[in-house]
């Protein structure tokens, strides 16, 4: 800093020049050469707060400005004489912008700067001082371009933000990637709105502030500035029918497309977050929107990746929201059939049927899907209570003869791995056809799962590992072929065999059919049908599990591989059907009430979660945990069974068949042991994976009843 003694001395050279070449200036006016005498030094500076502030102006600089042509006391009146005082009043530009300083002092910046904030924006914080150029000029920063990097000066600056206690402190970083942000900053699209186009410049105000341009009640008009078509529209919907009414429930424009982070509507992001927006309205609504694939489909979508699933603007409409018994509403009766036909090309009058926000639990106004709930709901509890018992008492029982007996459970089993003597259970069309069940459970159980619980992060992570929605979607209809597939080749193997087999349903006196016989065969121990049996050996069994009679003795099929058979068939049936009605929504729906699909979508939810936990928990416990199997019965991929587990576990069927003549149509010897690796490797494969979806499947159905 210039000593003042050597600028006093300066200043007195220089008045002695003037008043020997000029005429005396008018008493008290100082022109900008004198003021320039020091503030041309560029070592002047001054100390604000620990930093060093430049206080040298450049000639140059301040002629080109605006203020070019004005003298320096024209905004400093405080300075009267020379050398001024070391503190001089902010500089005044009410003198010649008297209407931007009243509107400055009533905005949100002047008050807080009046109320001695520190940091509050001052005319010279977004103008500049002595450089100030026309807003229209490229090095304004206030220029349309500029702003809003002057404005995140402060609005990103985390540490005033805190201080004064600021709200959105992303608004800035926001912008600049928003729609608005990138049409400005990088394609130069100057049409694009910059902050002063929705804030204002000079009269800034609070957005709960009634005569803020964002105000809740005036973000419709500001909007509607360059969007006036689309605010014309809003404004006849039943959304803008209520912001004119006063209502504060009426969404206005920053409610669904946000304040900073607008987004365009064909790149995803808007849509993947569409229906939340909506939800923060119409939660009842938006709850059932994600009980539906569209809402389950969407929630696990990316923002890359956004599936191309209804939303609720897709049929509610954008703008132009009305109610449904609006005849302008898009799902008017008049509309809808239209509306639906957007996605589901050749839909029909019934397919509009389809009840998209149901709730299954109202029985008042939904009777057939309530009951269809209910039923299902008891069919889940009442399989897994009574299986859940039978394998809690079989593991008890088990459990006590394995730690009493542990070294006669490994003799047997050491004994039966070991024994060379073996017979055939399954053909090897049958463990084909099981493989067939194997595969195609697990892909529909892996790509179907997800969509039941995908509010879980696991969720999302299998469908990112099956490559995204779509492509889960046609693996999940490949796994539905393959049911098809192995349960019509079933059935034809069940025709033929009965074809092969027609003359022993006939009577050998008469050569007539016999029911007697027919009876024999459909419900004898070679068939999987049930009967009484299955019931004495079910009751035999739970005696045996509680202590009060003795282990029974097992044929070829025991009950719970007939239960596991027929479940099949019922599984077939209703995840099949129902399935096909989901997959084929349109085809279905033109003999078929719009409201089938949603009855078929509880029906295929359900039982599919029965079916997984079912066979996750009982049947990997039947074949596999207990102890006497652990860690897995190789028999369904070998087909065939040691003579001492036939002994031990079907002696029964053993005894029937030597007293029939045909044991050794059952005894095997081939290369068995040159597979049983690669086997058992695809079994513990299979079985990893099923435990693996047993446990994310209990932890998140506790999770959700929890929540």
């Amino acid at each position: 800093m210039v000593p003042r003694s050597i600028r006093v001395f300066s200043l007195c050279l220089l008045a002695a020049g003037l008043a020997s070449g000029a005429e005396k200036p008018v008493s008290g006016v100082i022109s900008n050469g004198e003021c320039l005498v020091c503030h041309a030094d560029a070592a002047l500076a001054k100390e604000v707060a620990g930093q060093k502030i430049s206080l040298e102006i450049k000639a140059a600089g301040f002629t080109k400005s605006v203020h070019g042509q004005l003298s320096c006391q024209d905004c400093h009146p405080g300075i009267k004489e020379l050398p001024h005082p070391e503190k001089l009043p902010p500089a005044q530009c009410a003198s010649c912008h008297e209407d931007s300083v009243k509107a400055y002092v009533a905005s949100i910046h002047g008050v807080r700067r009046a109320a001695g904030v520190v940091g509050a924006a001052a005319c010279a914080d977004c103008h500049g001082t002595h450089y100030i150029t026309p807003i229209k000029q490229e090095t304004s920063p206030v220029n349309k371009v500029n702003l809003p990097a002057t404005c995140s000066r402060c609005h990103s600056n985390s540490a005033l933000l805190q201080t004064n206690h600021m709200s959105a402190p992303d608004a800035a970083a926001h912008y600049m990637e928003s729609l608005h942000g990138r049409a400005l900053l990088k394609l130069g699209l100057t049409a694009a709105p910059s902050c002063s186009d929705c804030h204002g410049s000079h009269a800034i105000r609070r957005k709960d502030d009634p005569v803020a341009s964002i105000h809740h009640n005036n973000v419709t008009k500001t909007c509607g500035k360059c969007h006036t078509s689309t605010e014309k529209a809003y404004r006849q919907s039943i959304h803008g029918q209520l912001l004119t009414k006063g209502d504060t429930r009426g969404p206005v424009c920053t409610d669904c497309h946000s304040a900073h982070e607008i987004q365009a509507l064909q790149g995803g992001s808007f849509k993947a977050t569409s229906d939340a927006r909506c939800g923060v309205c119409h939660q009842d609504r938006l709850k059932r929107y994600h009980e539906t694939y569209h809402g389950k489909a969407l929630a696990l979508g990316t923002t890359n990746h956004v599936p191309e699933v209804a939303t609720c603007y897709d049929c509610h409409g954008h703008h132009m929201v009305f109610r449904v018994a609006d005849p302008r509403s898009q799902l008017s009766s008049s509309n809808i059939l239209q509306t639906c036909r957007q996605c589901h090309a050749g839909a029909s009058q019934k397919f509009t049927q389809y009840i998209p926000h149901a709730d299954p639990l109202d029985g008042k106004n939904y009777p057939a899907l309530h009951a269809i709930f209910i039923f299902m709901t008891c069919l889940l509890i009442g399989v897994f209570t009574f299986f859940g018992l039978h394998t809690a008492l079989w593991l008890y029982r088990s459990g006590r003869l394995y730690f009493r007996d542990r070294q006669v459970f490994k003799a047997v089993k050491d004994k039966a791995a070991q024994d060379e003597e073996n017979y055939t259970r399954f053909s090897p069309f049958e463990r084909l056809l099981h493989m067939m069940v194997v595969t195609s459970f697990l892909l529909l159980v892996i790509t179907g799962m997800p969509l039941k619980f995908h509010y879980t992060a696991w969720a999302r992570t299998f469908f990112d590992m099956c490559g995204g929605i779509q492509l889960a979607r046609l693996l999940h209809r490949l796994g539905a072929v393959i049911t098809f597939l192995y349960f019509a080749l079933h059935l034809m193997d069940r025709v033929a065999c009965a074809w092969r087999g027609r003359r022993r349903v006939l009577d050998p006196e008469t050569g007539r059919f016999s029911w007697r016989r027919w009876g024999r065969l459909a419900f004898g121990p070679d068939s999987m049908v049930p009967g009484k049996r299955d019931w004495d050996e079910f009751v035999a069994h739970v005696k045996w599990f509680v202590g009060r009679g003795p282990r029974p003795q097992l044929d070829r099929w025991t009950y719970w591989e007939r239960f596991d058979y027929m479940a099949v068939f019922w599984g077939v049936a209703m995840i099949g059907v129902s399935g096909l009605i989901l997959w084929f929504p349109v085809f279905f729906t033109h003999f078929l009430p719009g409201w089938a699909i949603n009855i078929a979508l509880i029906i295929h939810s359900d039982e599919a979660l029965l079916a997984a936990g079912f066979i996750f928990a009982f049947h990997f416990f039947n074949t596999h945990f207990r102890p006497e199997k652990f860690p897995m019965d190789t028999v369904i991929f070998s087909g065939r069974i040691s003579k001492t587990e036939f002994l031990h576990e079907r002696r029964r069927w053993y005894d029937r068949l030597v007293a029939e003549g045909r044991v050794e149509e059952y005894r095997v010897k081939d290369e068995w042991p040159r597979w049983k690796a690669i086997a058992r490797f695809f079994g513990f494969l299979f079985f990893g994976v099923g435990v693996i979806l047993l446990i994310v499947i209990i932890v998140s159905m506790y999770s959700h009843m929890k929540g």
